[in-house]
Parts: structure tokens; C-alpha cells; sequence
């Protein structure tokens, strides 16, 4: 049981490292961030389909159900392109930072949308991240754009994850991102072929965009995806918190290895990140403990 908790356990910081390479993947690939992002939902759309198959996952919903597909789909492929324009506006570093303040829009909109009063604590540490987001803002102000563009994704990032929370109660996860995968595609090319893109579709990137591409595509949106599924039915839901948690922290560090000083910031910028990148950690703690305490309520009862 231990060897299998320890292989899950490795296993899930490989995933969140793998995640983190998609900062990267972002920078270096040449393309636009629309065209960038209808290249990784094709590729992760088409990978999908082919584990579903392989795991003989059940893809068929009800139709009166696509709708949510579409809309959940059309808002992370939106999230990425605000990701995606984030880092070619700002640096990585900046991008990943501000994305971690989803969690303090999740605070907002997971009450909101389930019409209850937000926790105080949550609230409490949402003006925690607010002051940590406004030290960057004052000490980086070379990269307002992109700033704006990291919280937009953020914003987005923490919608597409409160609907997903009610539609993961009726759906496998390889229903739901096939689905919104395929929805995302749909979206962009429509989007992509009315706003004069429509001849950018049709030619190839080059070869070291193509693999980068693919690497975006499979392994770090459709793998990643299952393998995530799979480990967490093995680890606790706190260990699953802290460690995606590490990933901005992850990322960064891949950053300042791969890029030295074009990636090093001011140190009010590291200051400002870690206020923010400290609430998740506390999230994460105060949470793990009403678990704790369903679990041994659980155990009580038994």
C-alpha cells in the first residue's frame, strides 16, 4: 500500500511539473495565441478520443446536456488565449503568479453560483491575494497588458472550474474533456475563420512548432488530464491541493533555469507572489482539516 501511495504520489508532482511545462511550451512557440490554442484543443481533442477508446470510456450524453460542454468549452479555450497572450505580453513568471489568484475568484463565484453566503475566511484571504496582486501591479507596471490578460485567465480559469465541479458529479472525465475539447475547436474555428484567420488554418506551423504542438497537445492536456484522475483516487485530497500548488513555483524555477536573467524579476515582485502563492498553501490547510474531521465523523459513525 505504501509503494502504491509513494508511485501515485511521484506520479502526481510529475503531472503538476508537466503542467508547469506548458508556460514554457507558450513562450516558445512562435505562434499567435488564437492559432497556438485551436492547434493544442485540436491535438488534445483527437488524444482524448483515442484514450477514451483505448480505456472504453462512455462518451454519449444526452443532448439536452451539450450545452454545458459548449459553454464550459468556449470559456477554457478563452482562458487560454488570455494565458497564452499573457506570456507574450508579460513573462512567465507574471502569468503563473497571477493565474494562482483563481482561487480567490472560486471564493466569489463558487458561492455565487450555488446562491450561499461566501466563507470569511476565503473572503478574508481574497484581500490578502488583492494586496499581493497590487504590489506587482505597482513594482511591474511594464507589463500592465499583460497583468490584465493573467487575471482575465485567472477569472476564466476559476468559472470553467466551478461549473466543471457540478458536472463532474454526473460525467467520467473523459466524457467531459472530449466534449468540451471538441466544443473549444468548433468555437475558435468559427471564431478564427469570420475574424481573417480562415487562410491561417489551412498552412502548417513549422516542424519545431508542430512538435512543441504536440507535446502542448497530448501530454500535457489529454495524459495529463487522466493520469491527474487516476492519482487522485489513491491520494488524499490535500496532498492532491499541495502539490498542484507547487506548479507556479515549478514553473517559475524552469523559467529562471532555461532563461536566466530575461526571466528574473524585482524582488517587490517575489515579495508580491509570495503573498499570493501563500494563501493557497493556507486554503489548502484550513481545508484539510474539515476533511480530517468528515473523515473521523465518518469513521465515528461506522
Amino acid at each position: 500500500m505504501k509503494k502504491k501511495y509513494g508511485t501515485n504520489l511521484l506520479l502526481l508532482h510529475i503531472i503538476v511539473l508537466v503542467w508547469g511545462l506548458t508556460g514554457i511550451l507558450g513562450r516558445e512557440i512562435s505562434l499567435e495565441p488564437f492559432l497556438l490554442v485551436w492547434w493544442r484543443v485540436l491535438i488534445a481533442t483527437a488524444s482524448i478520443l483515442l484514450i477514451a477508446r483505448v480505456l472504453k470510456a462512455r462518451l454519449r450524453v444526452k443532448p439536452t446536456e451539450l450545452w454545458k460542454f459548449a459553454f464550459v468549452g468556449l470559456i477554457t479555450a478563452a482562458h487560454w488565449v488570455c494565458f497564452f497572450a499573457a506570456i507574450k505580453y508579460s513573462k512567465i513568471s507574471i502569468a503563473l503568479v497571477l493565474l494562482s489568484t483563481s482561487a480567490f475568484f472560486v471564493s466569489i463565484l463558487h458561492p455565487l453560483i450555488r446562491r450561499q453566503v461566501p466563507k470569511p475566511y476565503e473572503m478574508a484571504l481574497g484581500l490578502i491575494v488583492m494586496v499581493g496582486v497590487l504590489m506587482i501591479f505597482k513594482f511591474e507596471a511594464t507589463y500592465t497588458l499583460g497583468i490584465f490578460l493573467s487575471l482575465a485567465a485567472a477569472f476564466l480559469a476559476a468559472l470553467f472550474s466551478t461549473l466543471n465541479a457540478r458536472l463532474v458529479a454526473t460525467h467520467g472525465p473523459a466524457t467531459m474533456a472530449f466534449w468540451e475539447m471538441l466544443f473549444a475547436s468548433v468555437g475558435l474555428s468559427l471564431f478564427l475563420l469570420v475574424s481573417g484567420y480562415g487562410n491561417s488554418l489551412l498552412n502548417l506551423p513549422n516542424m519545431r512548432d508542430l512538435q512543441l504542438l504536440f507535446v502542448l497537445g497530448v501530454l500535457c492536456t489529454g495524459v495529463a488530464f487522466i493520469v491527474s484522475i487516476q492519482v487522485m483516487k489513491v491520494l488524499s485530497p490535500f496532498t492532491c491541493a499541495l502539490a498542484i500548488n507547487m506548479e507556479p513555483v515549478y514553473t517559475i524555477l524552469l523559467a529562471l533555469v532555461l532563461y536566466g536573467s530575461d526571466e528574473w524579476m524585482s524582488p517587490e515582485f517575489y515579495m508580491g507572489g509570495a503573498v499570493i502563492l501563500s494563501t493557497l498553501f493556507i486554503d489548502t490547510l484550513v481545508k484539510s482539516r474539515g476533511i480530517k474531521r468528515d473523515a473521523d465523523y465518518v469513521s465515528e459513525s461506522e
